[in-house]
């Protein structure tokens, strides 16, 4: 068989095993949509937590309600990524009134989140951990360069929320953060982390991986030596390709049978 026989073969093969991989759409009523939104919610913490994102009081997810799109989903204060469960998550509105749940919320959390949800109708979840290969990187005070095929998901497609002016506690800077990120999938928050948006709980969860993924990748590039950038078209070129939030979204999939199986508690 010829080389180029193979590869079309190999085409061929790929498509018929994946033609059913389409967009998802959201479920036909407001509670099952819930129930999905909160199960990947769930499952988000529960890797977080194995990928060693956890650091304290720090770090939340959010997801927004399907019903209701002044409220969202988020992790309570002081419960480890590792234990969260889907009945563990709190329903808390724009103005910081927590309707569903009895503990507290991250106050950080809150501001970032709520200017986030509205200021960006279309995203439907964000996230931001202090990972400690983003907050290295942050410190730099730089972009992400597309040094690799994964890092040119992110090519003009962040920016830097800068400076660092303390916990983000004031509605001015949760707005300013907002007004920052604009249409954008990720900020690099200075001498700070790194956070994600996007229209799925899916997608963003798997964007923060691969963002601190790419920190940890430029931040070993640069201790090596010189970094040779991919060119401006191609790096474009190719966050057509691997940068969208559909391919994000089934990118999570893998993540998603392996958690629910080895902690399906998880779903409780």
């Amino acid at each position: 068989m010829s080389a180029t026989q193979y590869n079309i073969s190999s085409l061929q093969d790929v498509r018929a095993r994946t033609h059913h991989l389409q967009p998802r759409t959201p479920a036909a009523t407001f509670e099952a949509e819930r129930l999905h939104r909160k199960q990947r919610l769930a499952a988000t913490f529960r890797l977080f937590g194995r990928y060693g994102f956890d650091q304290g009081l720090a770090g939340h997810v959010t997801a927004r309600d399907p019903e209701f799109p002044d409220r969202y989903w988020i992790n309570p204060l002081a419960v480890h990524f590792s234990q969260i469960k889907v009945s563990d998550l709190q329903l808390v509105d724009h103005e910081g009134n927590i309707l569903i749940g009895d503990r507290p919320i991250n106050t950080a959390g809150f501001t970032i989140h709520s200017a986030l949800h509205r200021a960006r109708p279309d995203v439907v979840a964000a996230a931001h951990t202090h990972s400690t290969y983003g907050k290295a990187f942050s410190a730099l005070g730089t972009e992400l360069l597309p040094i690799t095929q994964d890092s040119c998901a992110f090519y003009e497609d962040h920016a830097v929320f800068d400076p660092f002016s303390g916990v983000v506690l004031d509605d001015s800077e949760g707005d300013r953060l907002a007004e920052t990120l604009g249409h954008r999938k990720g900020l690099i928050l200075q001498n700070h982390g790194l956070l994600t948006a996007g229209p799925t709980v899916e997608a963003v969860a798997w964007w923060f991986l691969a963002m601190d993924n790419a920190a940890h990748t430029q931040l070993l590039a640069q201790a090596a030596g010189p970094l040779k950038p991919i060119a401006p078209d191609i790096a474009r070129l190719t966050a057509s390709q691997v940068g969208t939030a559909q391919g994000a979204y089934y990118s999570f999939q893998p993540l998603w049978d392996w958690i629910v199986a080895l902690e399906p508690d998880l779903l409780d």
